[in-house]
């Protein structure tokens, strides 16, 4: 597997409105809505730490770091070069049509079900004499404590 190519951070609008202008030259439009693309990210802390990578006017390449509070970060998705992004099953076709079997042992759907004893099977229920002759014994016993 390819290593991450970074991540893509999105906010909760009442984060983007509450940030107004200072976080408007760090943010891209996409299909999922407005985020930012860094290539580390910190979630340690109260503050979630993201290190973009920029390029000043005169070509040098600078790293800057973007600390947000947490409640504001709603999804933090990572970014990959081998799958494209979105949201979609990561499965081959080919491989969701045939699944292993779970147990080689499972009895058939057709077959009762043993949740319950056979008739035979059933413990033997006390009668009315032996339940108050236990009662009556258990009376006698000393107080605990």
């Amino acid at each position: 597997m390819n290593e991450s190519e970074g991540y893509v951070v999105y906010f909760f609008p009442q984060a983007l409105e509450a940030l107004g202008d200072a976080i408007k030259p760090y943010l891209r439009e996409g299909p999922g809505g407005e985020h930012v693309l860094c290539h580390e990210v910190d979630t340690a802390g109260s503050l979630i730490e993201m290190t973009i990578e920029a390029n000043t006017p005169d070509g040098h390449t600078v790293a800057l770091e973007l600390m947000i509070p947490q409640a504001m970060v709603k999804m933090i998705v990572s970014a990959r070069s081998d799958a494209s992004f979105g949201f979609s099953p990561r499965v081959a076709p080919a491989l969701m049509a045939t699944l292993p079997p779970v147990a080689g042992a499972a009895p058939s759907p057709d077959a009762p079900a043993e949740a319950l004893p056979k008739s035979d099977e059933a413990p033997a229920t006390q009668t009315k004499a032996q339940a108050t002759q236990v009662q009556s014994s258990e009376a006698k016993l000393p107080p605990e404590g």
